[in-house]
């Protein structure tokens, strides 16, 4: 095998993340988060439209002897029309980019991605390389599988700790369960959730 060739690799490469590769699109978002302006109500957007984007990285990156898979990702979410949360049918209110990482040699999993508000999460699990469901979780405080975010939203919507359970469907569905706990200032803990069903588009 050329050194080009080891380069690229295959798709086994990259373990369960291989079947994530594409573009994935679907309505039926449920978002669930806390009200605005009012941050004592609750806000709940429902049908709302959403798009993952996953593209490998190649080479694999190294850091010594730990090699690497990476999917880029990009994620964006859309109001429904009509918004059931009250606001501007079809408007953009969410976004996120990152990596989606395997470690072969540990079985770890990682997404590791930024949103736009001043926040980072590294939520991480362990799977099997023919996996097509897997659990990640990120918590505020461990230098590991942690949170970081910027001083307004530690004094006011402080996320403590993020889950997100995603399962392959074999007839080309993706299904997700996502649970961003806030501890909200003057109001206490609340439970920012999200889910959706995606359907990969053809190329």
């Amino acid at each position: 095998m050329s050194s080009q060739q080891e380069n690229v690799g295959s798709m086994t490469d990259f373990g369960p993340l291989a079947g994530l590769i594409g573009v994935w699109e679907g309505s039926r978002g449920t978002d669930i988060s806390p009200g605005f302006p009012d941050r004592m109500k609750t806000d709940t957007e429902k049908q709302y439209h959403e798009r993952w984007v996953f593209e490998p990285v190649n080479p694999a990156v190294t850091n010594h002897d730990q090699k690497l898979r990476q999917l880029v990702c990009d994620t964006s979410a859309w109001r429904g029309s009509p918004s059931t949360a009250g606001k501007i049918a079809g408007e953009a209110f969410h976004g996120q980019r990152g990596y989606w990482i395997w470690d072969p040699a540990s079985k770890m999993v990682l997404n590791s991605f930024a949103v736009p508000r001043g926040i980072v999460i590294n939520a991480g699990g362990m799977a099997e390389p023919d996996a097509t469901s897997f659990e990640l979780v990120a918590e505020a405080g461990p230098e590991v599988y942690g949170i970081c975010q910027n001083p307004y939203l530690v004094e006011n919507f402080k996320v403590v700790r993020y889950l997100l359970k995603l399962r392959l469907g074999g007839d080309g569905s993706l299904d997700y369960e996502q649970d961003t706990q806030l501890e909200i200032k003057g109001r206490g803990l609340l439970h920012h959730t999200d889910t959706n069903h995606l359907v990969r588009q053809n190329p």
